[in-house]
């Protein structure tokens, strides 16, 4: 279980630094590997934060107790200190307070439990944790949608890009690339507008 979380940790902060992606019009979507460091703590701390932060207003992970976050280096009372917000007891599983009828009428359906979602998602096409960094990275900019985005990896999703302000704003858009033998429609996505941790990245496609 910690395994899938260290996962889920890692990814969090490699996806705010990634490049961006390309679809050509009618290709299956590839998986980028997750650049996961399972013995980089410190990267694993800052995951731990950025998912009780953004991820745990919304996703609980009831299969996972706070003080498993000792097996990334984590004492008992830095996460009380710095990870739980609720008055629960460290040996606690980490729910959240989310009425189920309320995040079905606001999300179309209620959140999925994260607990073992690196592990569900695992397929011919990569790592469960292949396609967790590819789709938290794939949200774009979508004024048709009802929480203003979409999402490459899983269009039409009732999920909002929790973490826009971090990674920042992208576009998809639409360029003609050369095949073999003949143009090909591909689509991009594009950092629009920057977030407070992705002023390094290229807006450039």
């Amino acid at each position: 279980m910690i395994k899938n979380m260290n996962k889920i940790n890692g990814l969090l902060i490699a996806l705010l630094f990634a490049p961006t992606l390309a679809l050509a019009a009618g290709d299956h979507l590839k998986l980028d590997r997750a650049p996961i460091n399972e013995d980089d703590q410190e990267s694993l701390q800052r995951g731990a934060r950025h998912f009780v932060n953004y991820c745990m207003n919304c996703h609980s992970a009831n299969y996972m107790r706070f003080n498993r976050l000792r097996d990334i280096g984590l004492t008992e009372q830095q996460i009380l200190d710095n990870l739980v917000f609720t008055g629960v007891k460290v040996g606690e599983v980490m729910k959240i307070a989310m009425d189920p009828k309320d995040a079905k009428a606001w999300f179309g359906a209620p959140p999925p439990d994260l607990s073992v979602t690196a592990r569900s998602r695992a397929s011919a096409d990569g790592s469960g944790a292949d396609w967790i960094y590819t789709y938290l990275r794939s949200f774009y900019r979508d004024a048709e949608r009802p929480t203003g985005w979409n999402n490459i990896v899983y269009p039409n999703v009732g999920m909002p890009h929790a973490l826009w302000e971090l990674q920042g704003e992208q576009v998809l858009v639409e360029r003609k690339v050369r095949g073999e033998g003949f143009m090909k429609t591909e689509m991009a996505l594009k950092l629009d507008k920057p977030g407070r941790l992705s002023a390094a990245l290229s807006t450039s496609i």
